[in-house]
This record gives structure tokens, sequence and C-alpha cells, in this order.
């Protein structure tokens, strides 16, 4: 049997332990797919020499420190600066983001061609991913951060910022289950029907930053479909030659 897992904390949002053992059992694949909540990124070595893992995927909050515990990169993770995947192979731990590609299957069909200028709430690895994504997409990327010195602060998001980035995303982890009632402190109040918003959060289906787009009459998307695109995009790279 086949050995997968994903590591992050907490883990209790993930999904991809019951994507990967239904697509297991629909499939008749002879895998199994486990959830380790790591406390620490340093635990992941020992984890590693207990389990004799096939492939792993890698969520908050260690997207970025897991790049060191890796023999080398996919040119794609390199230059995002970011990894969601990792392949074992021949001895090899090779880190991969899939995230990137997951994120422009979901978000393209709904884009317009008024949609030129982006928000990108976060700066963490999911952040990282998006942005590379949007600029790949054709978009301009501006991050926004709690910490002034990684982006503009959310204080300073200003009616004519906010009409100027008809694309808001969301790679934060507020509004994520089970802090439900927690969301971004964006001026909500500027947003339009103009504005497509994109949870990168798909536990609730409906977060709250969501429904205060909707509220505002914005296009709204959650995580979802990104999800699938990254885990299908996960299985192909742990299965090739």
């Amino acid at each position: 049997m086949r050995e997968f897992g994903i590591i992050g904390y907490p883990l209790g949002h993930s999904f991809s332990a019951r994507y990967f053992s239904e697509k297991f059992a629909r499939e008749h694949i002879d895998a199994r797919f486990e959830m380790y909540p790591l406390h620490s990124i340093s635990e992941l070595e020992p984890l590693l020499g207990r389990v004799p893992f096939a492939g792993m995927n890698v969520t908050q909050p260690y997207k970025v420190a897991v790049m060191e515990y890796l023999d080398s990169l996919d040119e794609t993770a390199r230059e995002i600066g970011a990894v969601n995947v990792i392949r074992f192979h021949q001895g090899r731990r090779i880190g991969y983001n899939t995230d990137c590609l997951g994120f422009i299957q979901s978000i393209r069909p709904a884009l317009r061609p008024s949609d030129r200028h982006a928000l990108v709430l976060g700066t963490g690895g999911a952040a990282k991913a998006v942005t590379y994504a949007l600029r790949t997409l054709g978009l301009t990327t501006e991050p926004v951060s709690r910490d002034a010195s990684r982006g503009l602060p959310y204080e300073r998001l200003t009616a004519d910022i906010m009409a100027a980035h008809t694309v808001v995303v969301n790679c934060t982890p507020l509004g994520m289950y089970p802090a439900t009632e927690a969301c971004p402190p964006i001026p909500y109040e500027h947003l339009t029907e103009q504005h497509l918003l994109f949870d990168c959060i798909y536990n609730p289906e409906e977060t709250l930053f969501l429904r205060r787009g909707a509220a505002q009459g914005c296009r709204t998307m959650n995580g979802m479909g990104m999800l699938y695109g990254q885990a299908e995009a996960a299985w192909e790279i742990w299965n090739k030659e």
C-alpha cells in the first residue's frame, strides 16, 4: 500500500484526506492518505523516518519552511518560493507548487477584461502562489499585510485603491473553520459589482469575507475549485515516471 499524507497545523479544516481517500476507494487504488498535524516543522524529519511516503501535501503554515527539508525544487516552486506538494522519488525529496495551477484554473473563467489589478491579502505561502498566478494571467498585484514592511497596511486601503483593484484575493486563514466570524479588515463599503472576491478558504463554503462582498454586489468565489485543481495536479506529479 502506498502512503500519502498532509502536514500543517491545524488540519481540522483540511479536505485533502477525505478527497484522496474517496478517490482511492472510487478508483480502486491501493493507497492510504492520512493527516499529520505538526506543531513544529522540526517534527517532519522524525515523521519521514517512520512513514515510507510516496507523496505529501503541505499546507499552512509550512509551505515556505518545508523547503529546507527538500533535496530539490521544481522550477515553478522555486520561482514562487513556496511548496505544497512533495514527491519522494529514488530517495530524493522534490518540492512542487500546484496551488498556482489550481488557482489559475479556478479564477480564469471569472475574470473580465477590466480585471487588471489585484489586491493579495496575506504574504504567506498561498499568497506567493496566488501572486505568481495572477501575474501569469497578466494582472498586476499589490500585497496587503498587517506588517507594513511586507505589504500595504489594511488601514491604507482607500476608496481609490479599492476602485483600482477589482480583484481581491484572501490568502489569510481569517474566516476559516472554526473561527468563521472573522474576516480580513478591508473597507467593504468601497466594494462594488465591479469587484471579484476570491477566498482561498473552502471551509466554510461561504466565508464572512465572501458574504460581505456579495452584500455589495461583488462576484465571489471560494477555494474549492482551487483545491480540486491542485489535488489532481499533485496526483499526476506523484505518479509520473
